[in-house]
Order: structure tokens, then sequence, then C-alpha cells
């Protein structure tokens, strides 16, 4: 299979993509939805001791990196869009799980 070639949509849309600012914080996430640094570990893709630090005052403290706040904000609008969003836009999204069986909402 040749790799299409990207056109003028294609460079105006990675254009679009790469200024978005899809972003929300932890803090900002934890204060808006009822979960706990488990939750927006597995959410955000790291560790619970990372997310620890985002929390935490003083020398411990981190900044998350912008990944893990464009997860956040990926979540933040699946709970608060989803059933907004085509049948077929939401099995692009989030394909059907391998063992069948679709989680209602």
């Amino acid at each position: 299979m040749t790799p299409q070639e990207l056109g003028r949509r294609e460079l105006a849309l990675l254009e679009l993509y790469c200024n978005c600012q899809f972003s929300m914080t932890p803090q900002a996430f934890y204060a808006r939805w009822g979960v706990n640094q488990s939750m927006i570990a597995r959410i955000a893709g790291t560790s619970i001791s990372t997310v620890s630090k985002w929390f935490s005052q003083g020398k411990s403290r981190r900044r998350p990196e912008p990944i893990h706040c464009r997860r956040l904000a990926e979540m933040h609008f699946l709970w608060e869009e989803y059933e907004r969003i085509p049948p077929q836009l939401q099995q692009h999204l989030c394909p059907t799980p391998r063992n069948g069986k679709i989680p209602s909402p």
C-alpha cells in the first residue's frame, strides 16, 4: 500500500491540529468529576505517583506534560458529549472492545 500524499486539505488540518488547545488541568478535571488520583493516572496514561506530584505542594510538585492534559480534556469531552456523537464516529473513536461488550452509558 502506497502512503497517501498530503494535499492542501491535509496540511491545513495538520496546522489546525498542531495549534489546537485541547487541554484540561488535572486540578480542573478533579474539581469537575468525581474521580480519584488513580483514575486520573489511568486516563492520563501515567503513574499514580506522578499524579500525586501534580497535586502536591513544594519541591516535589511537578507540572503535567501537555499530552496528559490533552488526555484529560479528551475524557472530559467524551463524558460531556458522547451521546451527541453520531454512532459511526463513536465506533471510529472508540472501537468495540475485543470481548464485544459495549459499556452502556
